[in-house]
């Protein structure tokens, strides 16, 4: 799936049990660690006009952050820097699952190749997650997902007053907040 799907659903996820703002974002960012595996590609198209082209995205995009160490290693982390931290680890670990099973179910690529997941590596690569009805990268379902996703990341913008903004910008996040809200009235409060 695309980086944005997966930053959505990480999104998605922080905010379904009251977390404070840092353990948002340690599972929203969770969600789509993974990827940065993929970061390689940026070298692969300064190189490729040269006498030695770079592979590093094809070599390493779904292997060294794709698998169930970096997941450990992932959590670990959550648990140590969150303040919630048993419940935060947990969503982060559920966070990265989610990130490969949307990988397992979205991600084939134009050629056709369904792309696995080695989850074991590096420790032995014999199990290598993969559906055969995996959809293609730019397929309908991976557009819905991602524009139901937006919806309900705006929709909780305007009712709860925040966005995934808030990962890089607390201003940037209250003004959309405040445009949402401009625009489509406030939010009526609920009394018990």
């Amino acid at each position: 799936m695309h980086p944005v799907t997966h930053l959505l659903t990480g999104w998605t996820l922080a905010n379904l049990p009251e977390l404070e703002r840092r353990d948002r974002i340690l599972v929203t960012l969770a969600a789509l660690f993974p990827d940065l595996d993929g970061l390689g590609v940026v070298a692969d198209i300064l190189t490729e006009r040269t006498g030695h082209p770079l592979t590093l995205y094809d070599d390493f995009h779904h292997v060294l952050l794709h698998n169930v160490l970096a997941g450990v290693l992932l959590t670990t982390a959550a648990f140590a820097f969150a303040k919630r931290r048993r419940l935060s680890a947990l969503l982060v670990l559920l966070g990265f699952h989610l990130h490969l099973l949307g990988d397992i179910v979205g991600s084939r690529g134009p050629d056709g190749y369904p792309w696995p997941i080695p989850y074991l590596a590096p420790f032995s690569g014999a199990w290598q997650l993969t559906w055969s009805h995996q959809w293609g990268l730019k397929a309908w379902p991976n557009v819905t997902v991602t524009l139901l996703l937006l919806a309900l990341t705006l929709y909780w913008a305007w009712k709860r007053g925040r966005s995934p903004l808030e990962l890089v910008s607390v201003r940037a996040d209250a003004a959309l907040t405040r445009t949402l809200r401009t625009r489509f009235g406030a939010p009526t409060v609920e009394t018990p």
